[in-house]
């Protein structure tokens, strides 16, 4: 039992560090470019157009540094999340495969003591051209606070979806506290059409992290990089049908009706 216990540390460690990056990741898409918008080099007239920009060193360097940033993030999200590299390492780490993939998937993001990757060295591009930008009012008011409620519900939404989809397991946690009481794998005790699904959603929250993505006040030449190359990303990563969605829909259906069953007792 003493070994099994260790596992516990490094699945909570595991865990802290995703949880981390998570809140840097929600400043990083969210609160920066929503409270802070781009930066500005000697104000909206410096900046190029499209045509310029692509013939500016500066800018297309700090692009190509960007690039790389996000296909280091891409590469390892994807290559670990093969079924070749997961058997081995569940051959070498056994139940701790999610949780290792969890933490490097955030060390890929932003680490908690070393130096961020993705979100601390991101180059901004202000100089570069914008796709849109609310600068007149009265939309320079109202668009950022429109944009503000959409990320906040969005985020909700991830956080309930996360929940709903058995957070614990997500992270690692599930598959060592099942580990540690001799209750086998919880996969294992998952239905097919769960498994079905599993195999395909690689991404529940697709669609409001998009939200999150795209709507934004000012959507710079940095900016639009991210959201088209994780948009792409994402996409490609999708591959529900018409039997996943029947089973989320009779999932869904179920969880409303449990929810309603201590009011309908009330009634009575």
């Amino acid at each position: 039992m003493a070994p099994a216990l260790l596992l516990v540390p490094a699945a909570l460690a595991s865990f802290i560090l995703a949880f981390g990056t998570g809140v840097e990741f929600v400043r990083f898409t969210s609160l920066r470019p929503l409270l802070g918008g781009i930066p500005e080099s000697g104000g909206p007239d410096a900046r190029q157009g499209w045509l310029a920009a692509l013939q500016d060193h500066s800018i297309l360097a700090s692009l190509a540094w960007d690039l790389g940033l996000l296909l280091l993030f891409v590469g390892q999200h994807s290559l670990m999340a093969t079924e070749t590299v997961k058997a081995w390492m569940s051959r070498y780490f056994g139940v701790l495969q999610r949780s290792l993939y969890v933490a490097c998937t955030a060390l890929a993001l932003q680490p908690l003591i070393l130096p961020q990757l993705v979100m601390r060295y991101w180059e901004p591009v202000p100089r570069g051209p914008v796709l849109w930008e609310a600068r007149a009012e009265p939309w320079a008011t109202w668009v950022p606070l429109l944009c503000f409620v959409l990320h906040v519900i969005s985020w909700l939404l991830i956080f309930s979806i996360l929940l709903v989809f058995d957070y614990a397991e997500l992270m690692g946690l599930k598959q060592v506290y099942y580990h540690v009481l001799g209750l086998g794998e919880p996969l294992a005790l998952k239905s097919p059409r769960a498994l079905r699904l599993f195999s395909h959603l690689r991404h529940p929250v697709c669609v409001e992290l998009l939200t999150v993505l795209w709507v934004v006040p000012t959507l710079g030449t940095d900016r639009l990089l991210l959201a088209l190359l994780l948009t792409l990303y994402l996409g490609l990563a999708h591959g529900l049908d018409q039997q996943d969605l029947r089973y989320l829909r009779a999932q869904l259906q179920r969880k409303l009706h449990l929810l309603s069953r201590p009011q309908d007792g009330e009634a009575e």
